[in-house]
């Protein structure tokens, strides 16, 4: 089970992190990940993270967003700064727990999905 935070309102330049609480240890191999769906649009990838640390980052956010994790605390984050009005949309946290291509546009790997949360940021 996955359990996301940290979403809310903002105002455009300002800063949101987002945490995923997973409800159990993940041995081996794993990806996990954001992903994002503004309304009329197709879910997105934001960052994934494999289990070692590697990282990879849209282009839309490189610069502004960092995901890390946590293992000791099972925990995700995602650290959103200088937010756009375009980033608007509800974030979910994913898990793939084979840890097969770990890549932005692998939304159908994922097989482990939390409830989302919205992030709404304003001129």
């Amino acid at each position: 089970r996955l359990v996301e935070s940290g979403g809310g309102s903002v105002q455009a330049g300002g800063s949101l992190r987002l945490s995923c609480v997973a409800s159990a240890y993940i041995a081996g191999r794993h990806c996990m990940g954001w992903f994002r769906q503004a309304p009329g649009k197709e879910r997105e990838g934001v960052a994934v993270i494999i289990n070692d640390g590697t990282t990879s980052v849209a282009d839309s956010v490189k610069g502004r967003f960092t995901v890390s994790r946590d293992n000791a605390k099972n925990t995700l984050y995602l650290q959103m700064n200088s937010l756009k009005p375009e980033d608007t949309a509800m974030y979910y946290c994913a898990l793939d727990p084979w840890g097969r291509r770990c890549a932005l546009d692998g939304v159908n790997d994922f097989g482990y999905w939390g409830q989302g949360t919205q992030v709404t940021v304003s001129l």
